[in-house]
């Protein structure tokens, strides 16, 4: 069964040519077979002539050249015009002239270089066989020969607008990758803010500490313990993030941050000296999909932001998991160094916002009236992954 199951992909993986001649020659084969004979398009009114030699080059003309209707439309053309014109002068009808509309159908589908004068050489090429015929005493009024002409360019229009919409497929595909890697591109650029930001900041506040705390050793070790246990964590996070990247990393295990997080976050803030309160109401919800890493992340950013412009300052941190949102709000008091200037490039923020944004919800950052700053975000539960 499995063997079976490939054939199509083996078929799709071979030539163009090698996929067309098989139909090339059961055409073939079906226009010589006795039962076939005169049984095919007739321009104009002459008498049918049994077959000959002549016959069998006339169809092998126009059939075999199928073979070559997508590699080469405007070769495939030329040869199999060339046959039908042997084919109608000579009176045989055979029915491989059903080949000509198929050679414009693939020629107006495949052929991309100089298709305007292909459509030109083919539709004058015509009138010297209209007229030849004429002379040979056919009957057919220039009604006739009109109607046929204009059943070639329908097939012509056919494979144009066959051309045209896989083009326009081809264009929707590609604006749907580059959207899709913009996307990515955007969303990795998120986590690695969040993650350099929080854990870099944390450590430079630590370092600046540590330049007072010279005459305290105790003090002095245990900040720079925090240090080193901050960038042995940014580095795990990094590595982590990395690995994502990678399209060959197998990840047994879920190192995505949660709500669950939260307690090792605000610790590791209160050890870069910024006074944190932390309260949580509620349980989290069995599924709640993406929101619980959006929660986390603006809890991380409102800290890493409290942390830059309001270190020292008193920080409030409240998580509240409904039965179909997480809330969250963070402030300070405006009493530390720096406090109520938001300050830096608004990145962090700015992709906060569309996080919420994407999942529904409301997301606002605004100085309190003390010169502090709050930053609230309400996140719908239970959304996709």
């Amino acid at each position: 069964m499995t063997d079976l199951r490939r054939i199509p992909d083996l078929w799709r993986r071979w030539d163009v040519t090698v996929r067309d001649l098989p139909f090339a020659l059961l055409l073939t084969v079906v226009s010589l077979l006795p039962a076939f004979h005169n049984q095919g398009t007739q321009v104009g009114d002459l008498p049918a002539r049994p077959f000959d030699e002549l016959a069998v080059v006339a169809v092998a003309l126009q059939c075999l050249p199928l073979a070559v209707r997508r590699r080469w439309p405007a070769v495939c053309v030329a040869l199999v015009a060339l046959g039908f014109a042997v084919d109608q002068l000579r009176g045989y009808h055979a029915y491989a002239g059903t080949a000509l509309p198929i050679a414009l159908l693939s020629a107006g589908a495949h052929l991309e270089r100089h298709r305007r004068v292909t459509a030109v050489l083919a539709s004058v090429a015509y009138v010297p066989l209209a007229v030849a015929l004429g002379r040979l005493g056919s009957g057919a009024g220039p009604e006739e020969f009109v109607t046929f002409y204009l059943v070639l360019a329908g097939a012509w229009g056919v494979g144009s607008w066959m051309r045209s919409t896989r083009a326009a497929e081809a264009e929707r595909r590609r604006r749907v990758a580059e959207a899709t890697r913009a996307a990515e591109r955007a969303r990795i650029a998120r986590e690695l803010h969040d993650v350099v930001t929080h854990h870099v900041t944390a450590m430079v506040v630590q370092a600046e500490a540590a330049r007072y705390l010279t005459a305290v050793p105790d003090r002095l070790d245990e900040t720079l313990s925090a240090v080193t246990d901050t960038g042995r964590r940014a580095i795990t996070d990094l590595r982590h993030l990395l690995d994502l990247l990678n399209p060959d990393h197998q990840d047994t295990g879920d190192r995505t941050p949660s709500v669950g997080d939260l307690h090792a976050l605000v610790e590791q803030t209160r050890r870069a000296g910024q006074p944190v309160e932390f309260t949580e109401e509620g349980r989290p919800a069995e599924t709640t999909g993406s929101a619980e890493l959006v929660a986390f992340r603006v809890v991380q950013e409102a800290l890493t932001n409290a942390l830059k412009y309001a270190h020292g300052s008193r920080t409030e941190v409240g998580v509240r998991h409904g039965e179909k949102e997480i809330t969250v709000e963070v402030s300070t008091d405006g009493t530390g160094s720096s406090a109520g200037s938001p300050g830096g490039s608004g990145r962090g923020l700015a992709g906060l916002r569309e996080r919420v944004d994407a999942l529904g919800g409301e997301f606002t950052a605004d100085r309190r009236p003390d010169g502090g700053f709050v930053v609230r975000a309400r996140i719908p539960a239970g959304s996709p992954s």
